[in-house]
């Protein structure tokens, strides 16, 4: 087995071996760095001799890491000799504590005590199995950067006497909130890059979506799961039609429908269905947005007042001014430019998203199709030089280039 192997295998079984040494050792930060150097010994040995079973021999090894490292602890000897008399030390991982653990895993990666930066490199690294090379490569920022952020959300989890557990039925509900909203920021990412010269990161994307179907397993019965799931499939469903074979940005009235990907379709639909049963909150909104535009054959045909009207909605249970903008667009195709305008100015008005570059882009859009072509190309040159995403920017600059 080659390195490509081993990747494979830690990705697939990284979040099962970090909390099963969790539960097993009590310091989320130990079981972390045991399974990091696990997975190092198994780039050295495994090409020589491929284990059977190398979820177990990572597991194993893993173990051994741990109480090696305990054993140096010498105010943990009690801790140690518990865990070196435990007889399942070299055994497979247990698959009924497997559930358990995983969702555990997720909500202590998730902490309230943790800055949002750190939420989402920690998710990545010990519930996703990302290195800290491939996490900062996704987000644009500097390895030591990722590093930093990890090792000072495993100091500030322990400093917090963070419970490796569940949390209770009402305090998870509470939370979950907390543990969605990472996985969305990761999704976000992956589907629109903040910078840098691609448009999208498919494999961060895909990386939140393979976590948000592990979390609506584990929690089959929470809607709003099921609404995140059915936002990320029925959005990446999108993506082999949002860039052509340069990576070029095709916007959406010129993307070919026939290229989206179905099955993602499929999925994010029957995820819908499921989030529906019990009233639909923010994700579910969102989803049922995107289900609007996956089910129509054209831009020209899709059901418009129906997206104003969920974006109504959404506006009421999560306003926001992104929400709002995203509003004026759908007016704009259901109403005209002019009213869309008015819903922008006011934004502008009270100062809302000042840095961003997408209000002065939806502005600049709205202005072209009034006619007023100076003020449009204004605001698209402006647009682009607050966004830091280069496909987008040459968008932008194309875009005002032709406005005269």
């Amino acid at each position: 087995m080659g390195t490509a192997d081993v990747e494979a295998v830690w990705r697939i079984e990284s979040a099962r071996i970090v909390a099963a040494l969790t539960r097993f050792t009590g310091d989320f930060g130990l079981a972390e760095d045991a399974a990091q150097e696990a997975v190092a010994e198994a780039l050295v040995s495994w090409p020589r001799a491929s284990p059977a079973n190398p979820a177990g021999w990572l597991m194993a090894t893993a173990r051994r890491r741990a109480i090696d490292a305990i054993r140096r602890r010498t105010a943990l000897q009690a801790r140690y000799a518990l865990l070196a008399a435990d007889p399942v030390v070299d055994q497979e991982i247990d698959p009924d504590r497997i559930d358990d653990d995983v969702l555990a895993l997720m909500f202590v990666s998730c902490h309230p005590v943790l800055s949002r930066e750190a939420r989402v490199a920690l998710t990545l690294r010990v519930v996703g199995g990302l290195s800290s090379e491939e996490i900062a490569r996704a987000f644009l920022i500097p390895v030591p950067t990722v590093q930093s952020r990890i090792t000072r959300g495993k100091k500030t989890i322990a400093a917090a006497g963070v419970p490796f557990e569940v949390p209770p039925a009402g305090e998870r509900r509470a939370r979950l909130g907390g543990v969605l909203s990472v996985l969305y920021v990761i999704f976000t990412e992956g589907s629109t890059a903040t910078a840098g010269d691609h448009l999208l990161r498919p494999d961060l994307a895909y990386e939140a979506i393979r976590l948000t179907r592990t979390l609506a397993a584990l929690q089959p019965d929470e809607p709003e799961v099921h609404g995140l799931l059915a936002l990320c499939e029925l959005t990446a469903a999108r993506f082999p039609a949002r860039t052509g074979p340069d990576g070029t940005p095709i916007l959406l009235e010129d993307q070919d429908r026939r290229v989206w990907d179905r099955s993602a379709i499929r999925r994010g639909l029957a995820a819908l269905a499921r989030a529906s049963t019990r009233g639909l909150g923010p994700y579910g909104l969102q989803a049922t947005i995107a289900a609007v535009h996956a089910s129509a054959p054209s831009v020209e045909a899709t059901d418009w007042d129906r997206i104003v009207l969920l974006y109504d909605a959404l506006g009421r249970v999560a306003p926001s001014p992104v929400v709002a903008l995203n509003r004026a667009v759908a007016v704009a195709m259901a109403s005209g430019p002019a009213q869309a305008l008015a819903i922008v100015d006011e934004l502008i008005a009270s100062n809302q998203l000042p840095d961003s570059h997408l209000v002065p882009a939806v502005r600049g859009e709205l202005l072209s199709r009034l006619g007023r072509l100076s003020e449009a190309r204004a605001e698209l040159e402006l647009a682009a030089r607050l966004c830091a995403n280069q496909r987008e920017r040459s968008v932008l600059l194309r875009k005002a280039a032709t406005l005269s």
